[in-house]
């Protein structure tokens, strides 16, 4: 059997026509399948796919924004319904179906999908979880940023072609003002070839193009220093940007997305640690990002140690998708799962592929920013032609009116004299050597503007003219000129529409760095020793146990500093402590959610720790004001010592209820609180009272029995009229490894510290000793404390020197301003 030819050869048969006498062609079956396809391929990829390099838009977002430019529904007009600028658009220009039409134009008004949205869009124009509402629901008007397309299209700037049924004129591409290609990215898919382009900020490409335009040979990296790394309408991180590099180079590569994550407490739940995701990747919605995690908590189980999701997400905040962690859950391998098992990081593959000149290409950035840059040249030239034009024919007729007025009288005798318009026409063409079009227009001026004043404002109009002229003339002969006038008005864009950079990007190779960003360490932490600090001032932190990772140079010991010790109780990493508030009310607390405090070169940091409001729910002037540990570290105990304002000292026993993380641990009296809260290790602690008038009471704690939750306390000092509690603690008497404690008063003009021996102890519920003389004008103790190893600070928690020990405990202070607050200075082993 003879093989067929590949070349389309078509047979005609002189007697092949049928009844009705048109001809009858006889094609291959293969040929006509194989012509078919391409002509469809060639209209997929020119006619719909595929973005042009200059404009960086399809033919069908051309064609919606020259519609909405014609039918004037610019920024300043009132927003009209989007199936109105569908019927237009499909009528008119693009004859495909309106729900790809009304598509395309949603697109262009989401202002997560690109950075400088082409539509105004008033209505549900969707989320990148849910599709926009119909047409017939939404409104929409052209955005200032999409005139900056189109603006130029009155002024010849661009070719026009006959539209698909050759009724209108249609432009092949936009003026383009500034690089929409770049800075909104684009994506489709053709025949055989798609391309899928990232977006990047404004003005960093402006920036990039400017030095294009001065520096034609300048160097990718150089371009680099203006254009980093793309920027993504929703923000997030870009990791690895040597590929970024890659795809700005050969117009191909894969970056990796992440979304930006805050790790701490969550609010209202008592310290529970949270995951709270603040900006996604680019096309990742909240609602996938939970069905996944649901997916993978409940059918895969690859994920593991999250308690609950949320989605907070509103316009008023934003972004706000909360993953609650379950207690003792280390969060931050727990979101190295999840960047690794969910679309919190994403890849974003980058195919710079467009038509230059109707052909497909695949462009870096400087080939992108290149021909950008040659359609601008293109662009201005042409709009400079069409005003110079336009400013040579209005000055042709400025002269020609000038002519006729240094001839006034003349002109309207000859005028006056002439049979018809057409005479007069002849009479003047003659008689001054005016141009046909000088003279029409000079028989259309009415009389009212050749006046003397009209004259003066004509010679100035011509002067100006004039001067335009050459100006423009200028820019058309010198390419220098050419390029200042672009790159100007990109200066001037780049101003107008500042947009501050959204995405992180960061360095290096992707591999190193999804490597380096994975959390070592278990999911899991382990239930190591750890010590809950109470800070003077009201923080609360945790020391970190030996199974978390500690940063490098980290030590395991130091001496706090910034701010001053109130206490301190002995726990695990996933153990609870009890938190004491003056109101005396007792919260259970886990310890885990707790921030570690940050060690610098041994010393550790107080003002790492977290405020107590944000772990239990004080009232209004109640503060926490001791900690009491809980579990195995509470054994042996006799309980927990308070004192309270009025004098009060109770002891209560460490029976604590087993189904209540919120209870009362004392009974007050109207008017009266808790000012001190102390641990009882045996019961052999001596108990401290220091008043406002500058008395201090020791009495053994064996002197106190412990009561129950409900008990009220019994009187622990006798107060002068007037008097209150400024201070109560347990003091240890026989603790040589932190040295003799000291009695530290101050009044807020003077400061006083005394050792703790030289008072001496008497009854419970007596009036105590005096503790500091008063000097003139000092009236009563603001500040009162008894321990080893006094630390001083103010209210910020910034250290206060405290003055020399003296041996006299009834003593006048020294001069000092004072600390505000007075606690431990301790050592962490």
């Amino acid at each position: 059997m003879a093989r067929r030819s590949k070349t389309a050869v078509t047979r005609v048969d002189p007697a092949a026509f049928d009844q009705a006498g048109a001809q009858v062609f006889e094609n291959p079956v293969k040929t006509e399948i194989e012509d078919s396809y391409l002509e469809y391929a060639y209209s997929v990829i020119h006619s719909r796919a595929l973005p042009d390099a200059r404009d960086g838009l399809k033919p069908v977002h051309r064609r919606i924004l020259f519609s909405m430019n014609e039918a004037g529904y610019r920024p300043n007009h009132a927003y009209v319904k989007s199936s109105r600028v569908v019927g237009d658009v499909m009528g008119r220009y693009h004859p495909h179906g309106d729900t790809a039409i009304y598509d395309a134009m949603v697109r262009l008004a989401q202002d997560f999908s690109m950075n400088a949205p082409l539509i105004d869009g008033h209505g549900n124009f969707g989320s990148p979880d849910d599709g926009p509402a119909a047409s017939r629901y939404t409104e929409a008007r052209m955005s200032p940023e999409a005139m900056l397309l189109v603006g130029e299209l009155g002024e010849e700037t661009v070719d026009f072609r006959p539209n698909y049924d050759g009724s209108l004129m249609e432009p092949s591409v936009l003026p383009a003002a500034y690089p929409n290609l770049l800075v909104n990215g684009t994506s489709g898919i053709a025949v055989g070839m798609a391309t899928n382009m990232i977006p990047h900020n404004m003005g960093e490409v402006i920036a990039a193009a400017r030095w294009l335009i001065n520096h034609p040979g300048a160097t990718l990296d150089k371009l680099m220093e203006f254009v980093p790394g793309p920027d993504l309408p929703t923000g997030g991180m870009l990791l690895g940007l040597d590929e970024v590099r890659k795809a700005y180079e050969t117009g191909r590569g894969v970056v990796r997305m992440r979304a930006k994550v805050e790790i701490g407490p969550l609010p209202g739940s008592r310290g529970r640690q949270a995951i709270t995701v603040t900006e996604l990747p680019y096309g990742v919605g909240p609602e996938k990002v939970i069905e996944k995690i649901t997916e993978e908590v409940n059918k895969s189980k690859r994920l593991t140690g999250i308690a609950d999701v949320k989605d907070l997400t509103d316009r008023e905040n934003g972004t706000r998708l909360v993953i609650e962690c379950k207690v003792g859950v280390n969060p931050n391998p727990l979101l190295a799962d999840l960047y690794r098992l969910t679309p919190l990081e994403q890849s974003f593959g980058i195919n710079n592929l467009v038509l230059v000149d109707g052909q497909p290409q695949t462009l870096g950035l400087k080939q992108l920013l290149e021909v950008f840059l040659e359609h601008r040249y293109d662009v201005v030239t042409r709009r400079t032609k069409y005003r110079r034009r336009k400013r040579e024919e209005r000055l042709h007729l400025v002269e020609g009116l000038l002519i006729a007025l240094l001839d006034i009288d003349k002109v309207i005798r000859l005028i006056r004299n002439s049979d018809d318009a057409a005479q007069a026409k002849d009479g003047l063409m003659k008689r001054f050597k005016l141009s046909e079009i000088q003279a029409t227009y000079i028989l259309d001026t009415p009389l009212r503007r050749l006046t003397k004043y009209d004259k003066l404002e004509l010679e100035d109009e011509q002067e100006k003219l004039r001067a335009e002229i050459a100006e423009l003339t200028k820019i058309l002969e010198d390419d220098k000129e050419l390029k200042k006038v672009v790159s100007n008005e990109l200066a001037k864009i780049a101003k107008d529409f500042k947009t501050e950079r959204r995405t992180a990007l960061i360095d290096g190779d992707l591999k190193e760095v999804l490597a380096a960003s994975k959390p070592a360490g278990p999911l899991e932490v382990a239930d190591d020793p750890c010590q809950v600090i109470l800070s003077a001032t009201g923080l609360v932190a945790r020391t970190a146990a030996e199974s978390e990772e500690a940063p490098e140079g980290r030590r395991r010991s130091g001496r706090v500093k910034h701010d001053a010790v109130a206490a301190m109780v002995h726990s695990t990493a996933r153990g609870q402590v009890l938190l004491v508030t003056s109101r005396g009310r007792a919260f259970k607390t886990d310890v885990l959610p707790l921030p570690v405090l940050p060690e610098q070169s041994g010393t550790v940091s107080l003002r790492g720790g977290m405020a107590a409001r944000e772990l239990v729910p004080l009232d209004k002037g109640e503060k926490v004001i001791g900690i009491a540990p809980l579990g195995e570290q509470a054994a042996g105990s006799p309980g927990l010592a308070l004192g309270t304002r009025q004098g009060v000292v109770k002891v209560v026993a460490p029976d604590w209820p087993v189904r209540s993380d919120e209870f009362e641990i004392i009974g007050l009296k109207d008017g009266d609180e808790v000012v001190g809260a102390a641990w009882l290790a045996d019961g052999e602690e001596t108990f401290a009272f220091v008043t406002s008038d500058a008395s201090l009471l020791r009495f053994p704690a064996s002197l106190v029995r412990p009561q129950g939750l409900k008990g009220g306390g019994m009187a622990g000092i006798k107060l002068a009229a007037d008097a209150e509690v400024v201070f109560f603690g347990a003091i240890r008497t026989d603790d040589a490894e932190h040295g003799e404690p000291m009695v530290v008063t101050a009044t807020g003009a003077s400061v006083k510290m005394t050792p703790f021996a030289e008072y001496p102890a008497k009854g419970r519920a007596t009036g105590g000793v005096r503790a500091q003389r008063f000097l003139k004008g000092e009236t009563r103790l603001t500040v009162g404390w008894v321990g080893p190893r006094p630390a001083g600070a103010s209210k910020n928690g910034d250290p206060v020197e405290l003055p020399e020990p003296t041996l006299r405990r009834d003593a006048s202070g020294a001069p000092h301003p004072g600390p505000d607050v007075i606690g431990h200075l301790i050592e962490r082993g």
